[in-house]
């Protein structure tokens, strides 16, 4: 592999949405080949990313079902709902509401719902991934969004 391609893979693997894009085939090459600021001049970067994408497994859509469910009165306590980093949360008529996702879920699934999240200005308290299952804790009052955007993902998800 060429120093430019090595270049290239390098910097599309640095920023992920844009290999997503590229696995998606939604990418303009030389538009990516730009932003990502590879010397060696945007036609011959473009080149290497239209290669690079050829390569790539494409995005396919998932079987399996995702459930999602909500619980409110979640908040810092010993009855762990979630553990992170020695800090746990569990129902105590706190003021968090936990979005919890189970079935075919996994890291990329995480990753797309804290990205959702993120995008519709929910800020999270915690968020954690283990047995199929994924956690989102929020505010209360940010409850009835951050469950209709994870419901979102979990249907759009792929």
């Amino acid at each position: 592999m060429s120093s430019l391609a090595a270049a290239t893979r390098e910097a599309v693997d640095a920023h992920p949405f844009v290999r997503d894009g590229l696995r998606a085939g939604i990418v303009n090459y030389s538009a990516a080949a730009r932003f990502l600021d590879v010397e060696g001049g945007t036609e011959a970067v473009a080149t290497a990313l239209r290669r690079y994408a050829d390569e790539l497994p494409q995005i396919a859509s998932r079987d399996g079902e995702v459930r999602v469910t909500m619980q409110s009165g979640i908040g810092r306590s010993e009855g762990s709902f979630l553990a992170v980093a020695g800090t746990s949360y569990g129902e105590c008529s706190g003021p968090l509401t936990a979005i919890l996702a189970t079935g075919d879920v996994d890291g990329r699934f995480l990753a797309t719902v804290a990205n959702r999240l993120a995008g519709a200005e929910i800020s999270l308290e915690a968020l954690g991934l283990a047995d199929e299952s994924v956690v989102v804790i929020v505010d209360r009052r940010d409850a009835s969004t951050a469950l209709a955007t994870v419901e979102d993902a979990a249907t759009g998800y792929s």
